[in-house]
């Protein structure tokens, strides 16, 4: 009797890029893919930051290089993209965030976190998806959303707006480039230990609030992602596309 055998996680012989590596979610994302073999790229604004960590890496036998890059400037990801690619592995994790009551947003706070969040997104996914339908290749292509994608939430209408936004853009791009075995998905992280969101785990009504939405106790760690991303890179997740993978400790299930 021949057993079925799960497919692979290794990520060997493939190339990935990696928007927003330089802290958080993004740099925990590129060691999980260079860590199961991909060959990543570093991208980000600070410099020193990627070099830093593509150095890091190396020491640890990983592949990575740096490639500093501001994916609001569509042009220059573009070219940037088309010059380096194709890339068999896309996580885009660039992001921003201004909090606060939708009667007190600015149009700069609304432009700013669309700017990133959906506009440079959607042309990012776009430029590595052209790369790999050109080419003939399959590829994977993870956008880093949000639990908010699915919810409301205090003081993020605009932030809630752009991660359904990214969930909208997936669906339809997983439908568009499905034929060309380009698949398209999220992952929607809780609120997760970061610099970025410090400042709200110090305020103890938002920090309470957060505890107790999530009903396994406890806030996201970047490590808590690692798993999901190899998983998205991978051929064990060859049939998943269009999808929102949810790591937020049961926060939406109800």
């Amino acid at each position: 009797m021949k057993l079925p055998r799960t497919p692979s996680f290794r990520l060997d012989g493939r190339r990935a890029l990696v928007a927003g590596a330089s802290s958080g979610i993004g740099l925990a994302c590129a060691a999980a893919l260079a860590e199961y073999g991909a060959e990543v790229v570093l991208a980000a604004r600070r410099e020193a930051a990627l070099s830093n960590i593509a150095e890091a890496m190396t020491e640890s036998g990983w592949a990575a290089r740096a490639l500093p890059l501001d994916v609001t400037d569509i042009g220059a990801t573009e070219a940037a993209v088309a010059a380096q690619g194709p890339f068999d592995i896309l996580v885009n994790s660039a992001g921003l965030a201004r909090h606060g009551p939708a009667l007190e947003t600015t149009e700069d706070d609304y432009d700013a976190v669309t700017g990133i969040n959906v506009r440079a997104a959607f042309f990012l996914t776009r430029a590595v998806a052209k790369g790999l339908i050109e080419a003939g290749r399959p590829g994977s292509l993870i956008n880093i959303s949000s639990q908010m994608g699915h919810v409301g939430g205090i003081d993020r209408a605009v932030y809630c707006g752009t991660k359904h936004a990214v969930e909208g853009f997936t669906k339809a791009m997983a439908i568009e480039f499905g034929p060309h075995r380009v698949r398209v998905n999220t992952i929607c992280p809780t609120f997760v230990l970061t610099d970025l969101t410090r400042e709200t785990f110090a305020d103890p009504k938002r920090r309470k609030w957060i505890e107790e939405k999530i009903k396994l106790g406890r806030a996201g760690e970047v490590e808590d992602l690692m798993g999901g991303v190899v998983f998205l890179a991978s051929d064990a997740s060859a049939l998943v596309t269009g999808t929102a993978l949810r790591v937020d400790g049961g926060w939406t299930a109800e």
